[in-house]
């Protein structure tokens, strides 16, 4: 299974889904598919009237498609792709990978820079130390001897992307770095889906996968695919902060107020910030982002997360990313856009 840093590693920060589910008439009528994959669930829903194909043919066309991305991707897989990198100690020696493999690791460094290094793939050590990671869990914090032995090990300067006569390589400068893409491949495995529906003509469908979401056209009720942003809380529920219509864009959230442990009174986060070593501490409880792409909202929200409320909406705003922070205060939580989301929430 593919499991992902950012969600808790059950993927569980979920949006909830708002939308109309149920068609108005006989025709068209909106088909629900779901399953479960890279640890977590998935949901689609689309209008029957535009696919060109039966409901079941499309739900085996997912499922063969996700198990391509767990394949390639999943650290908890050991013989998928990216493990069998992550086991190969030869250093400075260029591997070929796979064109679906490249495009997600090449989007998770031009992301390493947007975010000042926040999103970091190689982080993987530090994360499994931890212990929320495939290691086991953890009920303590680790030494100081040990965050810096597996600091030694993490940077993404460490890893190396190229191709050639249309091929693609991947090579490592440490024998123990180690890539882990739950911060984005989910993300990928969203937009792997939804160019799916649209290859069969499908205009108006929503794909969800442990909370990531994409959406084109419109609901049932001719409405934007309703999208609601979860209300942080400590306790387990679950109620709406934020709803959105989604129209033609992918939707991300990351938060650290589900997974977590504690020691003598300190709470340390599942979300580990990599210059550090250690898991984040600020008030941000969580960040959602808006973007086309599944994948680059997955790991926009991952890497605007780690850096904190305040330098998370600097860089949105320079970037022109349309993100929703849910901070924490003495008296609650307080809401910030930047002015992207505003825009498109607000046209």
């Amino acid at each position: 299974m593919l499991r992902k840093v950012k969600t808790v590693y059950g993927w569980g920060i979920a949006l909830l889904l708002v939308s109309s589910l149920t068609a108005c008439q006989k025709d068209p009528e909106i088909v629900t598919l779901s399953g479960k994959t890279m640890g977590t669930t998935y949901h689609i829903k689309y209008i029957t009237a535009e696919a060109s194909q039966s409901a079941a043919d499309t739900h085996e066309g997912v499922e063969k498609i996700l198990k391509d991305v767990n394949d390639k991707m999943s650290t908890y897989i050991p013989t998928s792709e990216l493990s069998r990198f992550n086991q190969n100690r030869a250093v400075n020696t260029p591997i070929e990978i796979s064109a679906d493999l490249a495009k997600v690791i090449g989007e998770a460094i031009r992301l390493n820079k947007v975010t000042q290094g926040a999103l970091d793939v190689t982080v993987g050590p530090l994360v499994n130390l931890w212990g929320f990671g495939p290691e086991k869990r953890v009920e303590k914090a680790p030494t100081q001897q040990q965050l810096d032995e597996r600091r030694a090990w993490v940077g993404i300067e460490k890893l190396k992307l190229s191709e050639s006569a249309g091929k693609f390589y991947l090579e490592k400068a440490v024998p123990e770095l180690y890539v882990d893409l739950s911060s984005i491949a989910k993300g990928f495995g969203v937009d792997q889906v939804a160019d799916y529906l649209e290859s069969l003509h499908v205009g108006n469908y929503m794909v969800e996968i442990g909370g990531e979401i994409r959406a084109k056209g419109n609901n049932s009720e001719n409405k934007p695919w309703q999208i609601a942003i979860e209300k942080p809380t400590t306790d387990g529920s679950r109620s709406v902060e934020q709803v959105v219509g989604l129209h033609n864009l992918a939707m991300a959230t990351s938060g650290d107020y589900r997974i977590y442990f504690e020691e003598n009174g300190v709470r340390y986060s599942h979300e580990i910030n990599p210059q550090t070593g250690r898991p984040i501490q600020h008030h941000l409880a969580s960040i959602t982002v808006l973007d086309p792409s599944s994948m680059t909202a997955d790991g926009l929200s991952t890497g605007l997360f780690v850096l904190g409320e305040d330098e998370a909406l600097k860089v949105a705003e320079q970037q022109q990313l349309a993100v929703y922070l849910i901070i924490k205060t003495e008296s609650g939580f307080e809401v910030k856009m930047s002015s992207a989301f505003k825009q498109l929430i607000n046209p």
